[in-house]
């Protein structure tokens, strides 16, 4: 199934294809502040429509994945593995598509605070 999404302003937006079988709640420092729920894909299935200088990027710690957030609103629609190669992964803000049904969606708790 194609997703669409983005940021409050607009500034910042996105299409993802895949079966949104559940999401994550992540308990680490950032994931825990912003209140995402995120749904790991393919980074191939995570296509951006519009971002142009109001992407931002911040990491932390080990620096292994690219929090992303929109400069104009603040929102994080999405994470990124920094890596390079076939197999990196996209986090996706599901609080961030459109049409989503939050209720009719399984979360998983993950302990990042431990990871």
């Amino acid at each position: 199934m194609l997703y669409k999404g983005g940021c409050h302003c607009g500034k910042v937006a996105f299409e993802v294809e895949g079966e949104l079988g559940g999401a994550v709640r992540c308990n680490c420092s950032i994931c825990a502040r912003k209140a995402a729920l995120l749904w790991a894909v393919p980074h191939r299935n995570l296509r951006l429509l519009a971002w142009g200088d109001d992407l931002g990027r911040y990491t932390f710690g080990k620096g292994a994945i690219a929090h992303r957030f929109c400069r104009s609103c603040g929102i994080h629609p999405f994470a990124e593995d920094v890596g390079d190669g076939s197999e990196r992964s996209a986090y996706v803000n599901i609080n961030c598509l459109d049409g989503i049904d939050l209720a009719a969606v399984q979360i998983f708790d993950f302990d990042g605070r431990s990871a």
